[in-house]
C-alpha cells in the first residue's frame, strides 16, 4: 500500500477504542477520503440487485454468497488459482488495500475478508457498518459500475484460519478449546434447520448468534468492545482459549 494511504489511517482506528484488533475494521470518515486511491479496491459484497442501485464510489460488485464458491463443491471456497484469477480481474494486487462492506450486518463483508486471510492476503478491512451507515451518513454513491484495470494476485493459503470437520471432532471437550456456534437460538436448538440436512449444535458449543455483536440503529456497527466482551464473558468465551466458531 503507498505511503498515502497509510496516512490518517491510525487515527481513523481511535474510534475502535478498545477492540483487540481495532485495524480490521476501517472507518466511513477514512474511506470517503479514499474512494479514488489507486491502491485501495473496495467491493461490494451484497447481491448484484443491491450494487445495481447504487453503491460506494469506485466499488466493484462482487455477490460474496455465489462468487467465492468452488464451482465443483460449493461447500468450500474456490481453490486458489481460481481466487487468484478472480482476484486479478477485479484489480487487487498483492499490495492493494481490499475494503470490503455489504447491506447485511457486515455478514459477507467479514466473510470475504476471512477468504483473503486464507489466500494470504492480510492487507484487508471491513468498513464497519457498511452500506448502512455509509448510506445513513449522506455520503456520495453511484450507480455507473466501477471497472478496474487488472492486476496479477498471488495466493499463498493460510491453513491456520480453518478448522477442518476432523480437527473439530478432535476438539470437542478439549480443555482450552472453545466452540462457539452463531447461528441462529433456532438452528442451535434444533427447531429450525434452515435448510441444513441436520439440526443442532457441535456437543459443549457456547452461542450467541452473529446478529448480536452488530448494533440494532440504522448505521449497524459492531457493538463497543466492552459491550462485546460481556457478551463473550457470559457465554464463557475468553482470549486464552482456542476458539472454533461456525
Amino acid at each position: 500500500m503507498a505511503d498515502g494511504c497509510k496516512l490518517g489511517l491510525e487515527d481513523s482506528m481511535t474510534a475502535n477504542g478498545g477492540y483487540a484488533r481495532p485495524e480490521l475494521l476501517l472507518q466511513s470518515d477514512w474511506l470517503a477520503e479514499h474512494t479514488e486511491d489507486p491502491n485501495v479496491r473496495i467491493i461490494d459484497c451484497a447481491a448484484i440487485e443491491g450494487y445495481r442501485r447504487a453503491h460506494i464510489s469506485g466499488a466493484v460488485g462482487l455477490p460474496v454468497h455465489f462468487y467465492v464458491k468452488d464451482p465443483a463443491d460449493s461447500t468450500y471456497v474456490m481453490p486458489p488459482d481460481q481466487f487468484a484469477q478472480l482476484m486479478g480481474s477485479l484489480g487487487v494486487g498483492d499490495d492493494t488495500l481490499v475494503v470490503t462492506y455489504d447491506d447485511n450486518n457486515s455478514l459477507l463483508a467479514a466473510r470475504m475478508w476471512w477468504v483473503l486471510q486464507h489466500y494470504g492476503h492480510t492487507n484487508a478491512k471491513v468498513l464497519d457498518g457498511g452500506w448502512n451507515k455509509w448510506f445513513h451518513e449522506g455520503r456520495s454513491a453511484t450507480t455507473h459500475a466501477a471497472h478496474a484495470e487488472p492486476a496479477t494476485f498471488t495466493p499463498h493459503v493460510n491453513e491456520d484460519v480453518i478448522c477442518r470437520v476432523d480437527d473439530l471432532k478432535a476438539r470437542v471437550g478439549v480443555a482450552g478449546t472453545r466452540i462457539f456456534d452463531v447461528r441462529s437460538p433456532e438452528e442451535y436448538n434444533g427447531t429450525s434447520d434452515r435448510g441444513n440436512k441436520r439440526t443442532g449444535h457441535v456437543p459443549g458449543a457456547a452461542h450467541i448468534e452473529w446478529t448480536d455483536f452488530v448494533t440494532r440503529d440504522d448505521n449497524r456497527v459492531l457493538k463497543p468492545a466492552a459491550e462485546i466482551k460481556e457478551m463473550l464473558d457470559r457465554a464463557r468465551i475468553s482470549p486464552e482459549q482456542e476458539v472454533v466458531t461456525y
